[in-house]
Order: structure tokens, then C-alpha cells, then sequence
């Protein structure tokens, strides 16, 4: 009852006129952010943090809190919707979890069926939205609970698992991502030391006594990255288009669907609560369900809307599923769940087993407003799918110059200094090199929204043991997160090693 009575406060909360508002422009930027081919859900989130800095200014602490997580989140599962359009339309995914749904949404467009395959997966998406959120209200107290029992020795195992399951699958080579991860951990050691007061890596450069701003090191690596990257490589997406006929699906297209999204939303959801997983894992293992699930498993790959509806289901399902670790035990399980703890913490929101207690109205207000931001994109997908399919034929040359702008605006609009407009530059321009050579930015943006939270737990749990590190093996939590990390890293070498293929996660 209490649970019910915490919703209602939080519908309440995202009913406010410009958190509706706000829940919209998310859900719309987001939708094209997922249907223009090359800006993931991780660029789009980090291009519009400095945005809702200056949208929620006029707000009291709490409240632009809320409104900002509202217009991220809305932009975080937006994009899930929004990365299916290319992928029936262009065979190009908009994101990685949107590769699956080329193999039959493409070949559904191919044979006239493209406005049948974009309305399935955007019920699809819909239905997972609803069945994320109803998860995400029944666990969140609960795991709320648990995680306040936990001590600092128990946080920092689950921190370093954390680390260890997003650096385990992402990008082609575990080495390249561990490294990326290690990087963010230096990086995030820059600064002031919050115990000792020592100034760290800041060579007498006033600027970096209070560290390397988060915000800015993002939206470099993901937005302007992908901006050198298209003007450099001259990339232009190009491919044919195909046309879209009639939106509505048919009784049987309803009928062969309903199941796979069903099965698709509840794995994408429990695959999504696994740090590090992620979207990409849950649409291929929904894919592979499906098939193997499947009568006809010969026409998959020729057009079969059950290859469409499972894993567009599922990597939705996930998205929803990887709020409920960041939020219950301030653990972000993906790259853009990390922007968005990042994005928490600037506005002075810590994540974790307390939110629920301490920032209630924040909590409870994202988790309502997702269900307003589903239905937000299952009345604009339907009706809006040709005018969506438009904007994938948006020239480059217009938008290129938008992104620059928003990026390099936003940062100085936040923090007022040229430093990191040319920290901004350097990002962007290292961000290029590094996806260029196959090296995860992902891990690097974890690394350093962990960090400090890695060391001062750390520091805490020596604290009490007098120096002795055996804390971090007496406690049987804190063992079993230790054993579970280095089995999610020792695992996929032992994959590779026999020859098997690992799933690849970058972009959720």
C-alpha cells in the first residue's frame, strides 16, 4: 500500500504541466535521436545534460532534478523506439541493440510490409515499457532495503563488479575495454583528495583542483566524437530508402506477435537488471529464443515478424530493466545509464539505496513518468512513422553544425570556462581515435563516475578494518561480488579461448 501511495505522489509529480512537457521533448528528441543513424542513446543524453541545466534553472534543487531525469530518461528509451525505424527502413541500425532488427525488419520492408514491421515494433516497445515499469515498482523498495544493510566493504565489491561486468563485454577486445576502464579510474583521481585535502595530478593548474568535469568529457567523447568521425570518414549513411505502405498491422501480424513480445519484454527486463548486459544482449538472445521457439524456423531472416517483435520487445524491456540497479544500488549497468547517474549526482542527487528516502519526489516522479513517456511514444510512433522516416534523409551538412553547436554551447553554458571547451575539443577529438581502433568509450565513462565513489568506499571499509584488506573477504556479500566479477571477466576468455564468439555491448 505504501508502495501505492508513493506512485500516486509520483504521478503527481509528472503530471506538472512542464514535467509533461519535459517527458515529451524527451521522448521526441529521442525517437530521432534513435532514428538517425550514428548517435546512440549515449551521445544523445550526454548532448542534452547542459541543456536541461539551463531548461531547469528557474526550478527549486529537487524539482529540476526530477525534470531533468525525466527529459534524460524520456530520451534513453525514445531512443530504443526510435533505432528500429532505420533498421527496417535503411538496414542501417540507429544504436547496437537495434542490429537484430535488420535481419527480418529490413526484409519486411523489402516486400512492401515496411509500415507493418515499424507499427510492430513500436506495440512492441510499448508493451515491454509497461511490463519494465511494473518490474521496476515491485523491486525497487525491496532491493531499496536490502542494499541499506549493505557497509562500505560490500559497496565497493559491488562497485568493482560493476566495472567488471561492462568492461567483460564491451567493445571487441576485453583488453582494449579494461584499459578504457583504468583510464576512467585515473582520470576520475585528478583533483582534490576528499580525505587527505593533497591536490592530485594538477600540476599547479588551478582548474584542476576540483577535477575533470564529468559533463564535459562525455559529451566530447560521444557527440563530438561522432561528429569527427562522420567528417573525417565522410560518412554519409547513404542507402536506398524504403516506402512506407500501410501502418496498421493485420489481425495475424497481432496474432504472431503477441507472444514474442511478451517473451521478449520479461527477458529483456531480468537481462537488463544485470549490470553490463545491456540492450544488445537481450534483442540477440530474444532473436535466438524466437527462432529456436518458432515452428517455421526457416523463415526468419525472410521477413518474419516474430524476428521483429521479440527483440525491439526486448532491448526496450532491457532499457527499463537497467534503471532498477542504478537507481536501488547506484550502479549503472550500461554507458547511458552512467551518463545518467552522472547527470543525477550534478544536480546533487546520489543514487543508490537512499534515493527512494531522501529524494522520493525524484524517484518516484522518473518512474511515473515513464509510463506518461510510453504512451507519449506509442501515440507519436503510430500516426508520426512516415514523417520519423523523413528525418533519417536529413543532410548531414545541417546536422553536423547543430551538434557541434548544442555541444560546445551547452558545456560553457554549464561551466563557464575555456578549459573545458578545449577539454571539450581534445575529447572529441580523442573519442574519434579511440572507436576508430576499436577501444569502448563506454567503460572509460564508467570508470570515472565510479572512481570516486570506488576509492572512498574503499578508504571507508580499510577505515574499520584497521588497514586489514582480508574486510573485503570476510563478509559473504562482499566475497560472493568479488567471486561473480571475476567470473564475468574470466568467463568470456575462456569463450574466446575455445573459439566461440562473444556478444558485443557498446552502445546502451
Amino acid at each position: 500500500m505504501e508502495t501505492l501511495q508513493f506512485l500516486a505522489d509520483g504521478f503527481a509529480t509528472a503530471l506538472q504541466w512542464h514535467n509533461l512537457v519535459f517527458a515529451f521533448i524527451g521522448v521526441l528528441i529521442g525517437t530521432a535521436v534513435g532514428v538517425l543513424p550514428g548517435i546512440g542513446p549515449m551521445s544523445g543524453v550526454a548532448l542534452l545534460i547542459p541543456v536541461t541545466a539551463t531548461m531547469t534553472s528557474g526550478l527549486e534543487p529537487e524539482a529540476a532534478a526530477a525534470s531533468a531525469i525525466i527529459l534524460l530518461a524520456g530520451v534513453y528509451y525514445g531512443a530504443m523506439y526510435g533505432g528500429s525505424t532505420t533498421s527496417i527502413l535503411l538496414n542501417t541500425p540507429g544504436e547496437s541493440s537495434s542490429v537484430v532488427t535488420t535481419l527480418d525488419g529490413y526484409q519486411m520492408a523489402k516486400n512492401g510490409r515496411a509500415g507493418a514491421a515499424l507499427a510492430i515494433a513500436a506495440i512492441g516497445s510499448f508493451v515491454a515499457g509497461i511490463i519494465a515499469l511494473i518490474g521496476l515498482i515491485v523491486l525497487a523498495e525491496p532491493l531499496s532495503n536490502v542494499a541499506l544493510s549493505f557497509g562500505p566493504a560490500e559497496y565497493f565489491s559491488l562497485m568493482i563488479l560493476g566495472l567488471c561486468a561492462v568492461s567483460g563485454l564491451a567493445g571487441k577486445s576485453m583488453t582494449k575495454a579494461l584499459i578504457m576502464t583504468v583510464v576512467g579510474l585515473l582520470l576520475a583521481t585528478i583533483g582534490m583528495d576528499n580525505v587527505s585535502g593533497v591536490a592530485r595530478f594538477t600540476y599547479d593548474i588551478p582548474v584542476l583542483y576540483g577535477g575533470l568535469e564529468f559533463l564535459t568529457i562525455a559529451v566530447g567523447l560521444f557527440a563530438l566524437g561522432e561528429v569527427f568521425k562522420t567528417i573525417l570518414e565522410k560518412d554519409d549513411g547513404g542507402g536506398a530508402i524504403a516506402k512506407v505502405g500501410r501502418i496498421l498491422p493485420t489481425k495475424k501480424d497481432l496474432k504472431d506477435s503477441s507472444a514474442p513480445i511478451i517473451r521478449g519484454s520479461l527477458l529483456g527486463f531480468f537481462i537488463g537488471v544485470l549490470p553490463g548486459a545491456g540492450a544488445t544482449l537481450a534483442s540477440f538472445f530474444s532473436y535466438v529464443a524466437e527462432k529456436k521457439l518458432s515452428k517455421n524456423p526457416e523463415k526468419f531472416g525472410q521477413g518474419a515478424i516474430e524476428g521483429v517483435a521479440g527483440p525491439e520487445a526486448a532491448n526496450n524491456g532491457a532499457s527499463g530493466g537497467a534503471l532498477i540497479p542504478l537507481l536501488t544500488l547506484g550502479i549503472p549497468g550500461s554507458g547511458t545509464t552512467a551518463i545518467l547517474m552522472g547527470a543525477l549526482i550534478m544536480y546533487n542527487v546520489q543514487p543508490g539505496p537512499l534515493l527512494f528516502s531522501d529524494h522520493p519526489k525524484v524517484a518516484w516522479g522518473l518512474i511515473a513518468s515513464m509510463f506518461i513517456g510510453n504512451v507519449m511514444l506509442l501515440l507519436l510512433n503510430m500516426p508520426l512513422v512516415k514523417v520519423f522516416a523523413k528525418i533519417i534523409e536529413t543532410p548531414k551538412k545541417y546536422l553536423l553544425p547543430i551538434i557541434i553547436a548544442i555541444s560546445i554551447f551547452g558545456v560553457y553554458a554549464v561551466q563557464f570556462t575555456v578549459f573545458d571547451l578545449l577539454l571539450l575539443i581534445t575529447c572529441g577529438v580523442v573519442g574519434y581515435f579511440l572507436t576508430k581502433n576499436d577501444f569502448p568509450v563506454a567503460p572509460l565513462v564508467l570508470g570515472l563516475v565510479l572512481g570516486p565513489m570506488i576509492e572512498n568506499n574503499m578508504r571507508r571499509a580499510l577505515t574499520q578494518s584497521n588497514g586489514d584488506y582480508m574486510i573485503f573477504l570476510q563478509s559473504p556479500l562482499s566475497l560472493s561480488f568479488l567471486i561473480v566479477a571475476a567470473l564475468w571477466m574470466l568467463i568470456p576468455i575462456i569463450l574466446k579461448m575455445k573459439g566461440k564468439k562473444v556478444i558485443i555491448n557498446e552502445e546502451d
